[in-house]
């Protein structure tokens, strides 16, 4: 038999499948003897039923006739070999993936024959064996459509009460191999968008849907290993951290995206089910008690505010559900003491303050007390508008930051005003999210303070006209803004919240004026504007929510953000002058045209620029840092580039609080005609600078000496020029038939020069010579490498020798004057900037 086997044969051909199929009825066991020929035999069966479903029906009927598939089958069992089991799979998964025909594939799974290979046995301890069977299932599941489906299920009385490969796939749902889990995944959507009535009333219903429970379990379990990797990474950034923190976050998102891709499947049960559990699971219990600021996270079960802010975020954007989004904006309206059980001192690792009696405080509020079991929850809509009273314009209410009875919706704007970088970037990261999540109603956006003055006007206007009260007031008095639809809609989700999640809630005062969030936001973003303590990046996150809540008008602008904004101009204009006598004067007005650009740019596109996973990696600087004493130049560039940066969005504030339109281009005066100094024009440098082996003219040249290698020194005329904002220290080889003219040999920044008179050796003179040009560019595209590798750049030390002390303090001399100079026209040009006055009298002028 094995001799026959091997002779020569046409492979594609009828004779050839016959022959196969003969020689496999005639095998009663399958063992160490003639397991290659059985598996030679499967894999080219695998390749004839491809090519005659492509090619020749015939093919097919022979396998129809012959019941190829029940000899497939009685081969598995007579099989004692893990060899034969693993290629009898893979070669039915290249069988099914491969069929085209309708009817083929119909036949393949009648029978119940791929139902018994999908229940069989297998010794799964095999990893390789479990990789094929996964395939296996899957490559069933792409030919699922409303007719095969019903050949892999059992039904009575029109119910599904069987359905193996389903049943069986889910089994390794989360098995520790990411290859099979995403495998089920793809599994489990191809069932979900076959639209079988029957088929879904199977999967969610009891116990299958124990398989929803069981994701969003295990996706809690991947936030707490995230929060673990974020909690290290804040106390010692290791050199593999971001990384793993990146791979954290990417399995989180692919989950989101997973169940974002069931509920897109129209399965209503499911979708309120994923609703409720990560509610229920996840975001009552976790993420929305972390939010409060004095919280103490347990290290084992609890996720911290960081994590707890940029998961909100991510489920928001991602998982697109009305019900999940507008019901997370009510919670953000409640009590922060409603998501805390009230006979627990502690959940989930979270800490709570009750020293207030509950009793006392829901008599107090009219709210409802627990129940006997000391286990429901209750909320509390505080009564924002009495603080408002007698109060005038410019007195904005203020967060309560030490009540325990605070709103989440307070603890969130207490992280823009108090909070350190990471809380301020997660705080404006969600309440970006909810601004961009279609599927919240613009009620509850208005509820919240943060409805976009373009939707209001619109909304008013529509009010206006179908006569919903005096269209006049409705359109100029921001007192009674939408108060019906937020009380209709809020009072529909409160009422969600009790009856659904068994939070008792009590809505007192909840239609109150969204006017009182909405002065709340912007006072918390004035706020943050006049912190020293948050890198510019972040600030210029928070001037994107500005823009997108105010596009076009100063209207809610009152005196008191006015006054804030302009003190903290002035107070970042000084440091700007500074920098002007700096470091780096002469790549100023080129950093200040560069970060205007891109902060009109990012403060006026549609979408933030940062990704929600940035606030786990923080990089950020403060401006709070002073500035070293010997510090590098590369650590005053990017002191000067933050700098600018803060300066530049406070501008643009400014403009955009008074009315006017950015311009593309910062204001600046442009360089005039002639601006050397005397100095350069004796030595013939233009305004592109000395270049080497250039002749120029030594009139004011100082002798000196310097040795650049050890054992070598060398003879030079030192010369300090600047010409306009540009400065340079010269070195230069007189020429020995020209007396007081020189080459150029050597170049370099006067900026940032530093220079320093030796107390020991009068006649010496120390410099610091920094690069001619920075890389200041935008940290969010900067690496951990390229910020490390750049650090680790040293300048440059010069100790230069003269012949005398008075040639020495000279050349001192030189060097102050010509960075006056510099400095002073550099002031020239960017005076129009630092000058916000003048732009108040333009608006006074032209009303």
């Amino acid at each position: 038999m094995w001799f026959s086997f091997w002779r020569s044969r046409d492979r594609f051909s009828l004779d050839e499948f016959r022959f196969l199929t003969d020689q496999l009825m005639k095998v009663q066991v399958v063992n160490e003897v003639n397991k290659d020929f059985v598996i030679e035999a499967l894999r080219s069966i695998a390749e004839l039923i491809t090519y005659g479903d492509q090619h020749d029906v015939a093919y097919f009927e022979f396998f129809m006739e012959k019941q190829v598939m029940g000899e497939l089958v009685r081969i598995l069992r007579i099989s004692r070999t893990v060899i034969v089991s693993l290629q009898l799979l893979q070669t039915m998964s290249i069988v099914i993936q491969n069929l085209k025909n309708e009817h083929s594939i119909y036949y393949m799974f009648s029978n119940e024959h791929i139902n018994h290979l999908i229940t069989y046995s297998f010794d799964f301890r095999n990893e390789e064996l479990l990789s094929y069977y996964i395939s296996f299932l899957r490559a069933i599941s792409g030919k699922l459509n409303k007719n095969t489906i019903s050949l892999l299920v059992k039904t009575l009385n029109e119910e599904v009460v069987s359905f193996p490969l389903y049943v069986e796939a889910i089994r390794f749902a989360f098995h520790e191999e990411s290859m099979i889990r995403t495998a089920v995944r793809a599994l489990t959507l191809n069932v979900y968008h076959v639209g079988d009535e029957a088929v879904n009333k199977f999967v969610a219903s009891a116990p299958h849907a124990d398989y929803f429970s069981n994701l969003v379990k295990f996706f809690g379990e991947q936030c707490i290993s995230l929060d673990k990797l974020v909690v290290n990474a804040s106390k010692c950034l290791g050199p593999d951290t971001s990384g793993s923190i990146i791979s954290s976050v990417d399995e989180i998102e692919d989950n989101l995206y997973y169940f974002s891709d069931v509920i897109s499947a129209g399965i209503p049960d499911i979708g309120r089910l994923i609703t409720d559990l990560m509610l229920k699971v996840l975001i009552f219990p976790s993420i929305l008690p972390s939010l409060r600021m004095e919280v103490v996270k347990d290290s084992d079960t609890g996720i911290g505010t960081a994590t707890s802010l940029y998961l909100l975020c991510c489920i928001l954007r991602i998982v697109k559900i009305k019900d999940l989004a507008n019901i997370v904006a009510v919670a953000l309206l409640c009590d922060i003491e409603t998501f805390v059980p009230k006979s627990e001192a502690k959940l989930n690792g979270f800490m709570v303050n009750h020293g207030m009696s509950h009793e006392n405080q829901d008599s107090e509020n009219g709210g409802f007390r627990s129940d006997s079991d000391g286990q429901t929850l209750r909320v509390l809509i505080p009564n924002i508008s009495s603080s408002l009273n007698g109060h005038p314009e410019d007195d904005i209410p203020q967060p309560d930051h030490g009540s325990s009875h605070s709103a989440l919706w307070e603890a969130l704007l207490s992280y823009i005003t108090t909070g350190d970088d990471v809380q301020v970037l997660g705080s404006l990261s969600v309440l970006a999210t909810l601004l961009q999540t279609k599927e919240l109603e613009e009620s509850m956006l208005d509820a919240l303070g943060i409805l976009p003055q373009r939707k209001q006007q619109k909304k008013l206007l529509l009010q206006a006209l179908v006569g919903e009260g005096s269209a006049e007031e409705q359109l100029f008095s921001s007192e009674n803004m939408v108060k019906d639809g937020i009380c209709s809609e809020m009072d529909c989700y409160l009422q969600k919240l009790k009856e659904q999640y068994g939070l008792l809630c009590v809505c007192k005062e909840v239609t109150v004026s969204p006017r009182i969030h909405r002065l709340q936001v912007l006072d918390a973003l004035v706020s943050l504007f006049c912190r020293s303590n948050i890198s510019a990046e972040t600030l210029w996150d928070g001037g994107w929510l500005l823009r997108q809540l105010l596009p076009y008008s100063e209207a809610d602008f009152n005196g008191h953000h006015l006054r804030l904004l302009k003190d903290s101009f002035h107070s970042c204009t000084s440091c700007i002058l500074d920098e002007s006598k700096g470091t780096w004067p002469d790549l100023l007005i080129m950093v200040l045209c560069e970060e205007w650009r891109n902060c009109k740019r990012i403060i006026e596109a549609s979408s933030p620029r940062k990704d929600p996973k940035s606030m786990l990696l923080p990089s950020h600087k403060s401006l709070s840092e002073e500035p070293a004493s010997g510090e590098s130049s590369f650590t005053a560039g990017e002191r000067l580039c933050e700098m600018v940066k803060v300066f530049v969005l406070l501008r643009q504030l400014h403009i955009f609080s008074v009315g006017k339109v950015l311009p593309d281009q910062p204001p600046i005066h442009p360089t005039v005609d002639v601006m050397e100094s005397f100095r350069a024009k004796r030595a013939g440098v233009d305004s592109l600078g000395p270049k080497p082996s250039v002749e120029l003219s030594l009139v004011d040249a100082v002798p000196c000496r310097i040795a650049f290698e050890r054992g070598k020194e060398r003879h030079f005329h030192f010369l300090a020029i600047s010409v306009g904002s540009s400065g340079w220290i010269i070195l230069a080889d007189e020429l020995p038939l020209r007396p007081s003219y020189g080459v150029v040999r050597v170049v370099a920044p006067l900026g940032g020069c530093n220079p320093r008179i030796d107390e020991k050796h009068l006649r010496w003179l120390h410099l610091r010579i920094r690069p001619s040009s920075f890389p200041c560019i935008d940290a969010a595209k900067v690496t951990a490498h390229a910020r490390v590798k750049s650090k680790a750049l040293v300048d440059g030390r010069w100790t230069l020798a003269f012949r005398d002390e008075e040639s020495c303090k000279a050349a001192f001399s030189m060097i102050h004057e010509e960075l006056k100079l510099l400095s002073n026209e550099v002031e020239r040009r960017i005076k129009p900037m630092l000058d916000i006055e003048r732009t108040n009298n333009t608006k006074t002028a032209d009303s």
